[in-house]
Formats: C-alpha cells, sequence, structure tokens
C-alpha cells in the first residue's frame, strides 16, 4: 500500500471559490476538498458525521479482541451482493453480506463488523439487534453458523470503505472500495481483521454504461435493461482489507504477460495518456511477475491481474489481482526518468504484495511494518535485477533513504517494530522508518546471510504459509534455516531498536579500523564494504572493496595505505550514517564527483548531506559537491532528486549572504544538464526554482515550448523575483486543458511578493482548504519563499494559530497541514521553540509531524548562521 492522501468534501453543489484577483473564479473539482498528503493511512472526519446520514463511528477493534475472535471462529466464505445503481444520481451503496463460518465453542458469544448503516440482520433465521457502536452482537453461536446482513452507506467523504468521484473533464462517475486498514466495515458486515481470512465471491449491479472490476476477474455479466449484473467467481482465502471493487465507464487496454492476462484501466478522459504509457506499465509488471515467480518459489496463482487508475483515490493499494491507483500517477505532462524510475519501484511495491500480504498475511497489524518494508525492499530488489530501472537502489538512496536518516536520528525516531494495541494504532505507523528505513534493513539482512540463501529461506516461507497468516518470527525462522545464522541479535538489533549507527573511519599508526556506535551505545550487527578509490587521470578507480563484519564498538579493517578516498558503506549495503576519516574529510569532499559508479556517488552524496543536517558541512559544501556529482553522473534515475537536494541546500540550508550566488551555481549547473536529453526536463524544473534574472526566465520560457508544465514552472519563479505575472498567468489559465489548472494558478500567486496576493493564498489554502490534496505542498512551497520574511511573518504567527485545532479534519489532513504549512522563511529559533511547546499539547499525529519540522528547521537555522 502506498497512501498518499484521503479526500475530503464540502458537498456537492457547494458555492465557487474566490480565487483570482482579475475576477475569474474556480469551481475545484465538482466541490470536492481534497486535503493530506503522506504516507499515512486513514481518518475520521468528525465535523461530516452527521451529514452522511450512517453510522460511521465505531468502535476501534484492539489485539486482545482480535486474538479473542480468531481464536473462537473460522470463517468459510463471504457471499456479498453489492448494488451501485443509485449512484450516477445518488451517493447510496446496498450490500447483502452472507457470511458462512463454524464456531469451535458451540454457544458462545462475539460480534461482526457493520459501521454502516443495517437495514437487517439475521444469524441462523433469527433476527439480531442493532448495530452498537460498529459491531452487531452475536449470540448463541451454532457449531456452524449463516449469518446475512444487509446494509446501507453513503459513499464516504473520505474514501472510508467507498467512494464516489465525478470526473471534472467530462462528467462521468467513477466508484472505487478501499478496505484497507479495516475500512470494509464502513459499507458491508465481515470479521474485519487480517487474520480471518476467507473466499470472496462479489455480485455487483451497476449502471449499464459501467464496467465492474473486482479480485478474481472473469465475472459473467448479465443484461438487465438499465442496469447489468457482474457475478464474479471466488477468491483464494483473503483478508477482507485485500478485496475491492472498482466502476465506472473505464477505458481498457488488455495485453498478455508471463503467463498471465493483464489489464489496464483509466477513466475516460485519461484514454491517451494510458495509451501513452501502457507499453512501459506492461513490460514492468511482466518482468516483476516473473521476477518474483522465480524469487519466491511460486507463480502468481490467477491468471488476471488489473491495474485499475481511478479518479481521487488515495495512492495505490495492492487488492488481489485488482490493484487499484490514484490517477495522479498518469501524468498529463510526459513524465522524466527519475518519475518513470519511483512509479516503476512503486508498481513492483504492490505486486510484490501479492505474496506478501495477500497469499501470506499478517497475523496482526503490528507486523504491518513489515508487508510495506518488504514490498518497499522487494521493488527495488526486483527493479535492479530484472528492468530497466538498475539504478532504483541508488534512487532510493538519493530520495526516500535519505529522509529516513533525517527522521530516525530526530525526536520522533521509533523501532521499525512497534506494538500495536488497536487498529487506530496501526493507522499512525505509515512513515520514513516503516517504509524506506525497513526496506534498507531488509537488504542489510540480504547482505548478512547471502542473496541465494535469502531467496532460499522466502521459497520455504511462501511454501509453508501460503494463503495464511503469519508473524515477524515466521519469517525470521524461515531465513535463519535457509541462512544458517542465528538472527536473534539481528532482530533485536534491528528491529527493536530505535535510532541510527554511526560509522566513522579511523587511521591510526597501527592501522584502519571501524569505530561504531549505537544509537544506544552499542552498534547492531552490520555486514557492509570500505572502497579504496585511487586517482587515475581526472577520475578515480577502485583498487579494493574490503567486506568487513562489524560485531563491536572497534573493528580491525586492512585496507591498503595512501589512497585518494575511502568510502565506508560502498555499494550502500548497510542503514548507518557514515563518515570518512577526519584527516581526509577535505579530500572526500573534493573526490566525490569524481567516483567512477552512481551508487558509490550515492552513498558520497549521502555521506555529504548526513553531515550537513547534523551540522558537520556547509551548505555551500553540500551545493559544490552536488553540483560537482551532477557535472559527470551518468545515471537519469538520480539526477532529479541531485537537482532538488542541491536546490533545497542553496535555499534552505544556506546564509542569506550566500543564497543567490548558490542558487546561481545551481542554475549554471542545470542550464549545462538541459543540452542532455534524457536530463532536460529535469534541468529545466531545476533551472525553473533557480533562475535569478528576467533573462533566464525568458530563455527557459522559450525552451519550454509547448510544455504547459514548465511554463507554470517559469511563471511561479518569475512571480518570486517580483515581476508582474497576471497577464501570462491568464493566457497560460485559457491553454491549458487540466480541469485543475487553477491550482497552477494559485502557485504563481503564492509566490508573488505581494502581501494581499499572501493573503488570499493563504485564505483558499488554509481557510477555505479548497486545494487539491496532492497540490497542497506545491502550492504551500513557494508561499514561503526565501526573502519575503516581512510578508510571511503574520502567516507564520497564523500557522501557530492554527495548530491546536488542525487535527479536526482527521489524521490525514492534520499530518498535511503541520508539515506542508510548516513556515520555511519569516521566523527564528523562538518561532521554533514556541512550536516545540506547542506539540506537547496536540493529538499524536500533529505532534508527530510537527516535531519533525521543528527538528529539521532547527538545523536549518543552526546551518544559516
Amino acid at each position: 500500500m502506498i497512501t498518499l492522501a484521503r479526500v475530503v468534501t464540502a458537498g456537492e453543489g457547494q458555492g465557487r471559490l474566490e480565487a483570482d484577483r482579475e475576477g475569474r473564479t474556480w469551481e475545484p473539482h465538482h466541490g470536492l476538498i481534497r486535503t493530506g498528503f503522506l504516507l499515512l493511512s486513514g481518518w475520521f472526519d468528525e465535523t461530516n458525521e452527521s451529514s452522511r446520514g450512517v453510522a460511521m463511528s465505531g468502535r476501534s477493534l484492539t489485539q486482545s479482541e482480535a486474538e479473542g475472535r480468531a481464536s473462537l471462529l473460522a470463517v468459510e466464505r463471504y457471499d456479498v451482493a453489492v448494488d451501485l445503481t443509485g449512484l450516477l444520481t445518488g451517493s447510496r451503496v446496498r450490500c447483502e453480506s452472507t457470511i458462512t463460518f463454524t464456531c469451535h465453542r458451540p454457544g458462545s458469544e462475539t460480534f461482526v463488523d457493520c459501521a454502516a448503516a443495517v437495514e437487517s440482520a439475521t444469524l441462523n433465521g433469527r433476527v439480531l439487534g442493532p448495530a452498537v457502536e460498529g459491531r452487531i452482537t452475536l449470540t448463541g453461536l451454532a457449531e456452524r453458523n449463516v449469518l446475512t446482513v444487509v446494509s446501507v452507506t453513503e459513499c464516504s467523504a473520505d474514501g472510508r470503505g467507498v467512494h464516489k468521484a465525478v470526473d471534472p473533464a467530462d462528467g462521468e462517475t467513477y466508484v472505487y472500495t478501499d478496505f484497507s486498514p479495516d475500512y470494509a466495515r464502513y459499507v458491508l458486515a465481515c470479521f474485519d481483521q487480517p487474520d480471518l481470512k476467507a473466499p470472496w465471491a462479489f455480485t455487483v449491479t451497476a449502471p449499464a454504461g459501467w464496467r465492474v472490476l473486482s479480485n478474481s476477474g472473469d465475472p459473467q455479466v448479465e443484461d438487465l435493461g438499465s442496469v447489468r449484473r457482474w457475478t464474479f467467481p471466488p477468491t483464494p482465502p483473503l483478508a477482507t482489507y485485500n478485496t475491492v471493487i472498482n466502476a465506472g465507464p473505464y477505458y481498457e487496454v488488455r495485453r498478455s504477460g508471463a503467463g498471465h492476462d493483464l489489464g489496464l484501466f483509466a477513466r475516460q478522459s485519461l484514454a491517451s495518456i494510458l495509451d501513452r504509457d501502457a507499453d512501459e506499465l506492461f513490460t514492468l509488471t511482466t518482468q516483476g511477475l516473473e521476477f518474483f515467480a522465480a524469487k519466491f518459489g511460486m507463480p502468481f496463482p490467477q491468471h488476471k491481474y488489473d491495474q485499475v487508475f481511478t479518479p481521487e483515490f488515495p495512492g495505490a493499494m495492492e487488492n488481489f489481482g485488482c490493484v487499484t491507483w490514484m490517477d495522479w500517477f498518469l501524468r498529463r505532462s510526459t513524465p522524466t526518468r527519475a518519475e518513470w524510475d519511483i512509479f516503476s519501484r512503486y508498481l513492483l511495491h504492490e505486486l510484490a504484495h501479492m505474496w506478501f500480504g495477500n497469499i501470506v498475511t499478517m497475523r496482526w497489524w503490528d507486523d504491518l511494518w513489515l508487508n510495506e518494508a518488504f514490498a518497499e525492499f522487494a521493488s527495488n530488489w526486483a527493479a535492479v535485477s530484472v528492468t530497466s530501472y538498475t539504478d532504483a537502489w541508488t534512487a532510493h538512496l538519493a530520495g526516500e533513504q535519505l529522509k529516513a536518516y533525517l527522521v530516525d536520528q530526530g525526536p520522533t525516531t521509533h523501532p521499525i517494530r512497534q506494538q500495536v494495541r488497536d487498529v487506530s494504532e496501526a493507522e499512525a505507523t505509515f512513515d520514513a522508518i516503516t517504509y524506506p528505513k525497513g526496506a534498507s534493513v531488509l537488504k542489510q539482512l540480504m547482505t548478512y546471510v547471502g542473496e541465494a540463501k535469502f531467496s532460499k529461506g522466502l521459497t520455504n516461507y511462501f511454501a509453508t504459509h501460503a494463503w495464511g497468516n503469519t508473524t515477524l518470527q515466521d519469517l525470521i525462522d524461515a531465513v535463519a534455516d535457509a541462512g544458517g545464522r542465528d538472527l536473534d541479535l539481528w532482530r533485536a538489533g534491528w528491529l527493536e531498536t530505535a535510532g541510527t549507527d554511526r560509522l566513522t573511519l579511523s587511521h591510526a599508526p597501527d592501522g584502519f579500523a571501524l569505530l561504531a556506535q549505537g544509537p544506544g551505545g552499542r552498534p547492531r550487527p552490520h555486514v557492509l564494504a570500505v572502497g579504496v578509490y585511487e586517482r587515475s587521470g581526472d577520475h578515480l578507480e577502485r583498487r579494493a572493496l574490503v567486506e568487513v563484519e562489524v560485531a563491536g564498538e572497534r573493528t580491525r579493517i586492512d585496507l591498503p595505505a595512501g589512497a585518494d578516498l575511502y568510502l565506508v558503506n560502498d555499494e550502500d549495503l548497510t542503514f548507518a550514517s557514515t563518515r570518512p576519516d577526519a584527516t581526509t574529510r577535505d579530500a572526500f569532499f573534493r573526490n566525490a564527483a569524481r567516483l567512477p559508479t552512481a551508487t558509490a556517488r550515492g552513498v558520497a552524496v549521502t555521506t555529504v548531506w548526513d553531515m550537513l543536517i547534523n551540522g558537520e558541512a556547509t551548505a555551500t559544501e553540500a551545493v559544490r559537491c552536488l553540483t560537482g556529482v551532477l557535472a559527470v553522473e551518468t545515471s537519469a534515475s538520480v539526477i532529479e532528486p541531485y537537482l532538488n537536494l542541491a536546490v533545497e541546500a542553496a535555499d534552505l540550508w544556506s546564509p542569506e549572504s550566500e543564497r543567490d550566488e548558490l542558487l546561481r551555481a545551481v542554475a549554471e549547473t542545470c542550464r549545462s544538464l538541459s543540452g542532455v536529453g534524457a536530463y532536460r526536463k529535469a534541468a529545466l524544473r531545476g533551472f525553473a526554482r533557480t533562475a535569478a534574472e528576467p533573462e533566464g526566465i525568458a530563455w527557459l520560457q522559450n525552451e519550454a515550448g509547448e510544455d504547459i508544465d514548465l511554463q507554470w514552472r517559469a511563471l511561479v519563479r518569475k512571480a518570486q523575483l517580483g515581476n508582474p505575472t497576471a497577464a501570462e498567468a491568464h493566457a497560460l489559465l485559457d491553454r491549458d486543458p487540466d480541469p485543475e489548472a487553477w491550482v497552477s494558478r494559485l502557485q504563481v500567486r503564492a509566490a508573488t511578493p505581494d502581501a494581499n496576493e499572501k493573503k488570499a493564498v493563504w485564505r483558499t489554502l488554509v481557510t477555505d482548504r479548497a486545494v487539491p490534496l496532492a497540490s497542497v505542498h506545491s502550492v504551500a512551497a513557494p508561499f514561503w519563499s526565501a526573502g519575503q520574511d516581512d510578508l510571511l511573518r503574520p502567516h507564520a504567527e497564523a500557522y501557530l494559530d492554527l495548530v491546536p485545532t488542525i487535527h479536526r479534519g482527521g489524521s490525514v489532513q492534520a499530518t498535511v497541514f503541520t508539515r506542508s504549512l510548516f513556515p520555511l522563511f519569516g521566523i527564528d529559533l523562538t518561532f521554533v521553540e514556541r512550536a516545540e511547546d506547542l506539540a506537547a499539547q496536540t493529538v499524536p499525529v500533529v505532534r508527530t509531524n510537527l516535531l519533525e519540522r521543528v527538528d529539521r528547521m532547527r538545523r536549518m537555522l543552526r546551518s544559516r548562521g
């Protein structure tokens, strides 16, 4: 699962948004207000409870309750009839759920989950009482039971359970269900916990013009006049959260690959974009199916595998055989190599879940991290092994892993594996430690035992546990048995201990040593390598790669003396903060760009960036290192991430007296790279953030040509520099076919150094909350522009005023606004301390994100000083 967003609605038909000083008005997304953006799942918008007219409240299932119910019941099957026929004009969904299950202790009592409005409920022909707090009590259970519940729910505003979206381009209606982590209960009656798996047979009645998609594929379709009935064959045993229904007038493309029938679907208005990307999507899917079948010792067991790009979906979800995607992934502007690199890993991430999450499912949510970390790890493993995205691990290092290093060294760090007492706690575990750190730790595990033995352990694991439920220990035991290593210390150090180890190379008269320090003293076990590099002309060549196993605070390592550069954690085999020998620090910075491979350069960049965030390197040193690496970089997958880092270092981490000079240095690098075809778009995007003169903006606009996305980026920078943009923005808006082009116009206004514009944008972004979820950050970033401190100070104060109530829209909305709206300029250390004090008074989701922002800003202010 990759959860980027949840959706909040202000209700269709609400008033139009005043969004432009020139008098133009915009109606955002048929009244939909989307908020939130992060690796975080699920929330409840209490402000909309009464307006939805259904019983949306419900207690969160605890681990002890789940264990008790699992010890009592075994579910034979679900038969679910779903009626979507009212959704063309309304928002109600009707379900009739028939659950056949056995009870190990006849006469016992339990409950079934149902947070929808219940029309009727019978157990073995006996009428049951109403649902209370989302639960229907089941008394007098027989050895074998049949429960039938008819429920009605409204399509929810937040995407919880079932959501209806109307395409602003053509008015067509699309519907998706999202049952993760326990949202099935908001639509239908079920035992909503991961270890009560069962086959599911869906029958869906929908408008005649719609296509209905579900897990098992190959439905029987009956024409019933104005409607059709779709009867799907039963699935294999699945957890409730792995099931799905997608419906609407979808455009379809099909191919064969890896012995499977592969389908891609998108709304009609995106048909041409899906056609553009179909070849690459089918190729990646085929490569992933073949790779995972080989590495896991088990082919994907179903003939049909569909991927559905649907409007307003919050990220991506690994429903068995029918993955649902946010159709933001179908970019209107031709994707860059870095965007394809990221999407390739997302696609492989969801595909890996077919095995790790669907075929074998965690018993309880305390191992949810393993589902996600493993899918993240496997996506990189597959990408570098069988796709054209062979620099996937380096791209992971340059992007997600750097974020994990920052969070893991900050005040909100936590062990990878955490206790989860109830499902609501599980929803808060999606972060940079769960995903990228977890993936990197699993890569270290594979290094620790060896790839062949690791793969053998996985094969045994799936052979033993297919279609069942497991715990972390089951996986650890399988890998330990195959690898011949005791993994108890490894597990305790890596999965149950928070923080990042520091590995430093020491050169003493008696030779080299690797000094290791764990966050609590003793380091974790590591297997890593140190690269030894010597100059050869203008480049470095690796003369030796020395593997070392760290099991204590000081490990002797036999390295040849006199090399020009020693690279700790060469090949990026472990997750650790690394440092060069103190006597060769400056040479390390000078020589990073001379390293011969993208991975080696990536490790050097990571070391430099980690030194920057820890106050051991200046922004100038970081920018010089990055621009030097960019000048010689051969991997298109990391050009854009490195440009983003260079811009961030120059714009956010540098002293004001050095900022303009560093931005010009990055702009020169971007202009040079724009002449390389594979790097062109990424370079022009970087130039759009760093151009310093009107002449540069004019050059960029000429280079952008008909690329409307780049034209908008050029206008944002032009506005930041204080130049008039209203006429150009008005004309560009008329040319832009995107229904959400008004957001691009808002970004230009956000960047404008004008008090009235700042107030208007703040009102739209914060008060009205009218900006689409995936665009909140892109509007907030230019709002907090460097050099506009006097204009921004009142809004920094407004941010602090907002914090105590920022949680009221739900956890995802709170996460996004807490992070994206945190001021970047117009503040000082006193402001940071006030924000830190406020964090102690907020709900957990706000507190965590606010403390992360506070920690990052405190580091930035130190660097600026």
